[in-house]
């Protein structure tokens, strides 16, 4: 069993809500944590920008990548939002095998609880 864990800087907490939920609702993600707090400082079009912003941790399988990436796309109010993809490397096995449940939609809606 594979996981990623897609990382997407979001400028509100609305926007961050509504994404996680979407991804969730659509089975892209199996779980999305919004971290509020978060000070991004970067270059665009050649100014430096200070912005707050929350960042978003969505967890999926390899096989949902593009589907979250384009959903997100579609979503997001950025002309260029932020989407790293990183690969892990290891997870707990039950962990592993209800995240791949839960993104594949097996068994009834209800049937992939967290594992607690």
């Amino acid at each position: 069993m594979a996981a990623v864990v897609v990382h997407c800087s979001c400028p509100d907490a609305d926007t961050a809500a509504r994404i996680a939920r979407a991804l969730v609702d659509e089975r892209l993600a199996a779980c999305v944590q919004v971290l509020p707090g978060m000070t991004s400082t970067y270059r665009w079009n050649d100014d430096v920008q200070v912005d707050a912003e929350l960042l978003l941790l969505a967890k999926t399988v390899p096989a949902r990548i593009e589907a979250l990436k384009a959903r997100i796309a579609a979503l997001h109010p950025y002309e260029v939002p932020e989407l790293l993809v990183f690969e892990a490397v290891d997870g707990a096995p039950g962990y592993l095998a209800w995240l791949e449940q839960a993104c594949a939609g097996l068994g009834s809606p209800g049937a992939a609880t967290h594992p607690r």
